[in-house]
């Protein structure tokens, strides 16, 4: 027996594509070698409009929806700084690892849920596909780990993921 889900809802996620990322060179000639930073294994930043400021250079693999339960933490919560209103936004999901093997979402190899930092939540669904939350801005991963490892005595096995996602705001610079 491996549990379920309680008040399930469905989540858009938006995995990030490493593997394009790091196989691309997204400036051409330029002294780019891949679109993935070498260091810090984020996508790399190009100012792709001209404008002199930078943008995230991502590629993101095909939308996947997948049954989670919503944990809010907090939703675009004041944040003054000296520039303004900065809200914050975060929220955890819960997901079921049986429901993520059924949509490959979990290496056959080391068991490993495949829902990693820098994915995206795109928008979070009612089972019958209504919206029931979009976001203004891009909520990431910071942290998919399992919290449970099964309720039975004779076959125990992990059953759910905690997924915590935040917003990231990007540090830009004018001068």
């Amino acid at each position: 027996m491996r549990g379920r889900l309680i008040y399930a809802f469905v989540a858009e996620l938006h995995r990030l594509d490493v593997e394009a990322m790091a196989a691309f060179d997204p400036d051409g000639p330029g002294p780019l070698r891949s679109g993935l930073d070498p260091d810090f294994r984020e996508p790399v930043l190009l100012d792709g409009d001209g404008d002199g400021v930078a943008e995230p250079w991502r590629r993101e693999r095909p939308m996947v929806r997948v049954p989670c339960q919503v944990e809010p933490e907090a939703l675009e919560a004041v944040r003054m700084s000296t520039m303004g209103n900065a809200p914050r936004s975060s929220i955890d999901l819960v997901f079921h690892f049986q429901d993520l093997e059924d949509l490959g979402l979990v290496d056959r190899d080391t068991g490993e849920a495949l829902v990693r930092p820098g994915d995206r939540l795109g928008a979070i669904r009612t089972r019958s596909g209504e919206l029931a939350q979009a976001f203004r801005s891009p909520l990431f991963v910071v942290e998919a780990r399992p919290l449970g490892f099964g309720l039975s005595l004779g076959r125990s096995r992990r059953n759910l993921l905690l997924v915590s996602f935040q917003d990231r705001v990007a540090a830009r610079s004018l001068v």
